[in-house]
């Protein structure tokens, strides 16, 4: 492995959606991350979370298993956990145990309410964590209920995104006191965070909690998906004046339009004019008419159409790794590139030489591996 993060050790307790993708991104990025498994299966070239990682298979109900899994963690830099509050402390994992052992550990806790709070013990999914932030009831069409933005949001950008921020700026500290620390990442927080901008807008008194009645939720005419006569959509995006101006003369509108961008009044006379002009042409002509233009105006394609697009062929954006189409390391580094990532390992397939390299003689890593298959 190569990349910005070579010489990192990350051991990822094994969990779903978040906490995984934020392992694949440090792996990516040339950290050595051991994902700590239940037992023994087949390598699944589909599960792209799992690229780039070591496994080890562990029964964490056993005292073999349990001193395997407090090794490791002392020999590492960072822990990754996605449990509920309070399971790696009935495990005897908790971050306590290794204060002494591992000062300079890093122990991330992801989760979806917290460590802390009424809600912090219960059960949740992307939509219930984006319901008690705001973000959730601001997406979707102004008659009818909220729409799920996929499970993008919470998961992935309140998650995902904030456990990295937090993990690096710890290593970030860790630099000048030498301790590593316990981080409670909660989705909840995230989204909240990211909820800033519209946060400002409603102190401004500029945000309405109706849907689609603002500018970025579909309400704005120049901010919003078009349907074309094919049936196919384009995304309309010109926020600023000058490109409003652009996309206005290349769509054929009146010039006066222009001055009256913001005008809310007028805004559904105006989603009015640009649905029955974008209904006139197919996609293929409309992006004709906006290529090389700073209109804002893109086709909206599928899944799997993205290998296809020409910009994300010039970048080389998406790979395929064993005939399975997935996203190129992400972001990319000059000096210190990502190496082109390996194909997801089976669970336990590492554990021979990861055992082998913390002290475990052969009879011990037979012993602990002999009932997880």
């Amino acid at each position: 492995m190569s990349g910005p993060l070579e010489g990192l050790k990350v051991i990822e307790m094994l969990g779903l959606g978040p906490a995984p993708l934020a392992g694949q991104l440090l792996a990516d990025l040339g950290a050595e991350v051991i994902i700590i498994d239940r037992k023994f299966g087949e390598a699944d070239k589909t599960d792209i979370h799992r690229r780039n990682k070591k496994s080890v298979a562990l029964n964490l109900k056993t005292m073999l298993g349990k001193k395997a899994a407090k090794n490791l963690i002392n020999s590492a830099d960072v822990l990754i956990e996605g449990f509920r509050p309070g399971v790696m402390e009935k495990l005897q994992l908790g971050p306590e145990k290794f204060k002494k052992s591992n000062p300079k550990l890093i122990f991330a806790r992801m989760t979806g309410w917290g460590q802390t709070g009424p809600l912090s013990n219960l059960a949740g999914h992307d939509i219930n964590y984006l319901s008690i932030t705001g973000a959730l009831h601001a997406i979707g069409p102004k008659e009818g209920p909220p729409i799920p933005p996929l499970n993008l949001v919470a998961d992935y950008g309140g998650g995902s995104m904030f456990l990295i921020f937090g993990i690096l700026a710890a290593l970030y500290e860790r630099v000048g006191s030498g301790l590593g620390q316990v981080i409670d990442v909660a989705m909840v927080d995230g989204v909240s965070s990211m909820m800033s901008v519209f946060h400002s807008a409603n102190a401004r008194g500029d945000h309405s909690n109706i849907r689609a009645s603002n500018m970025l939720d579909g309400g704005a005419p120049y901010y919003r998906c078009y349907e074309t006569l094919d049936g196919k959509y384009l995304s309309v995006g010109p926020i600023e004046k000058k490109f409003f101006s652009e996309f206005v003369n290349l769509v054929g509108l009146p010039n006066e339009i222009v001055q009256q961008q913001n005008v809310k009044e007028l805004w559904g006379n105006q989603h009015k004019l640009l649905e029955n002009a974008f209904r006139k042409k197919t996609l293929v002509e409309w992006s004709d008419i906006f290529k090389n233009s700073d209109a804002c105006v893109v086709p909206i394609i599928s899944m799997s159409e993205v290998s296809d697009n020409n910009h994300n062929k010039k970048r080389k954006s998406y790979i395929r790794i064993e005939d399975v189409l997935q996203p190129s390391p992400a972001p990319r580094f000059e000096r210190t590139p990502a190496s082109f990532p390996k194909a997801p390992i089976g669970p336990g397939e590492s554990n021979k030489k990861i055992l082998s390299d913390i002290g475990f003689s052969d009879e011990e890593i037979n012993a602990i591996s002999s009932d997880l298959k």
